[in-house]
């Protein structure tokens, strides 16, 4: 069996403190990601959070911040692995490549926010970095509505495209 790593991303503040930002059916999604984090620790895989960070105060996730902070309600342990990240790809210029490789990770099982920007980019740049056979479950990552589709829809959208391509999707719970 491949050694997993779960990485969770963006699950930040700014999407629980504004209501122009809530994800969709984060209550739900927040719940999923939990029951992941408590199956990682009992199979003893590691668990990495990646943060979106930025240097701009005007900025939601200007380090430091209130609204930067990862979500409270995640079941967050001090072992868990923290990456801060600057652009919407996980991996550039961040640590998290080195980090997967020294600690011998084959498999990501991928979850959390914004399906079109951060997860998006973060899935593709996994694939193409060597992670080809990453995982994601159904209703462990999310989204806010855009001016041409609501959430679902991209939510439904990315998962057609990324689904057998990018990563295997699979119902939460299998």
């Amino acid at each position: 069996m491949m050694k997993q790593a779960l990485m969770i991303v963006d699950m930040q503040e700014a999407f629980f403190n504004h209501s122009q930002n809530f994800l969709y059916q984060s209550d739900l999604v927040v719940s999923n990601i939990n029951g992941l984090i408590e199956q990682a620790r009992q199979k003893d895989i590691p668990v990495i959070f990646i943060q979106h960070t930025t240097q701009d105060e005007q900025d939601e996730f200007f380090e430091g911040s209130e609204d930067w902070q990862l979500h409270k309600n995640l079941l967050r342990s001090p072992a868990d692995k923290v990456i801060q990240k600057t652009r919407w790809d996980a991996f550039y210029q961040t640590e998290l490549l080195d980090y997967l490789k020294a600690n011998g990770i084959e498999q990501l099982i991928i979850a959390g926010a914004q399906t079109e920007f951060c997860l998006d980019t973060t899935i593709r740049a996994a694939y193409s970095l060597g992670f080809q056979n990453n995982i994601l479950y159904k209703n462990t990552q999310s989204t806010i509505s855009s001016a041409i589709l609501k959430a679902d829809e991209i939510i439904r959208h990315h998962e057609g495209i990324w689904n057998n391509r990018f990563l295997t999707i699979k119902e939460y719970g299998e």
